[in-house]
């Protein structure tokens, strides 16, 4: 019986992995299925360094879907290691469905039609690999762009880094103060592991200066 997991993913924690869940839900509905498990993460897709996806490929069975709302939401590769997602997702026998590539929808319907199947996988091939070639152009664009405006901000003195997302380090924070695992904090919240411990580690010096304070006073 063929599953639905859909992948979720973000590429900085001040983005929210989680918006287009409600979005691929209602898809699944209206194809009268539903999405077996969900998988999020906040990485660049830009790197095959992704556990959550990888995850999802290691429980995905074959004839299996994997569920995204963009192709780039799966790949801002480069043309090697998009050629190894691939072969790996091909070599599981799991088909990808992207809101995006209308062609791919079919891929909902198990009609048993091994010819129209092999037709749809090749038609689908091509239209991935363009997209995701596409995907990493506005990729490398946008790096460039990033990496040309860094540039003219420091030429005038103006660079302070990245800043970071004072909000989203509060609800952080306040789940580690009440307990939860880094697992529930990433679930809730689609955030990444890293910034969760980048705001334990805040959490924890405050912490200390209170310590020392009071050891004073």
């Amino acid at each position: 019986m063929m599953r639905i997991y859909a992948y979720l993913r973000a590429s900085t924690e001040e983005q929210c992995a989680l918006r287009a869940q409600e979005q691929l839900a209602a898809f699944a509905e209206q194809h009268q299925a539903s999405v077996a498990s969900w998988f999020t993460e906040n990485e660049s897709g830009a790197t095959l360094k992704r556990p959550e996806l990888f995850r999802l490929l290691d429980v995905a069975q074959t004839g299996d879907i994997l569920l995204i709302e963009q192709v780039d939401r799966l790949s801002r590769l480069n043309a090697q290691d998009w050629d190894t997602l691939k072969a790996i997702i091909h070599e599981k026998g799991i088909r990808i469905v992207a809101l995006d590539l209308p062609t791919s929808h079919q891929f909902m319907k198990n009609n048993g039609d091994i010819f129209t199947d092999r037709i749809l996988d090749a038609l689908n091939g091509m239209m991935l690999d363009m997209l995701a070639a596409v995907a990493r152009k506005d990729y490398e664009a946008n790096r460039a762009r990033q990496a040309q405006g860094i540039q003219k901000a420091k030429s005038l003195g103006k660079y302070k880094g990245k800043p970071i997302n004072k909000a989203l380090h509060q609800k952080i924070t306040v789940m580690l103060l009440e307990g939860k695992t880094y697992n529930y904090i990433v679930k809730m919240l689609g955030c990444s592991r890293h910034t969760i411990a980048s705001a334990k580690k805040n959490l924890d010096a405050q912490q200390n200066k209170e310590l020392r304070v009071c050891s004073y006073s």
